[in-house]
């Protein structure tokens, strides 16, 4: 099975024991979807400051390739919620974190 990494992230799976089953470098495309932003107002947070507030909607993907035999797709949640019935594309799920929170690589993949 090829997998191409369509993150800008190595992506680490990562065995029930702890150990790391394999290192999926990026590919060198990255798949993104076009968001589009606009205002619909402010919030106030105390101490006179007001943060605005935007409301976000999501357009076309870019850089995902077409289907090919025997080849997933690794994406963004984002990315993958964009191209529901696309069979072919995963994002990283069951995230492991190390003891400061951080994302240090995923025990499987989720599809949208």
């Amino acid at each position: 099975m090829n997998i191409i990494n369509l993150t800008p992230h190595t992506i680490t799976f990562i065995a029930p024991d702890g150990t790391t089953i394999t290192n999926v470098a990026p590919s060198g495309t990255l798949a993104r979807v076009a968001q589009t932003r606009a205002n619909v107002g402010t919030q106030h947070i105390g101490n006179g400051i007001y943060l605005p507030v935007s409301r976000s909607s999501f357009g076309d993907v870019t850089g995902l390739p077409d289907p090919a035999p025997d080849t997933i797709l690794l994406v963004s949640a984002l990315v993958a919620t964009a191209v529901p019935t696309r069979s072919d594309v995963f994002m990283v799920d069951d995230t492991v974190r190390d003891a400061d929170g951080r994302i240090i690589g995923a025990r499987g993949l989720g599809a949208a």
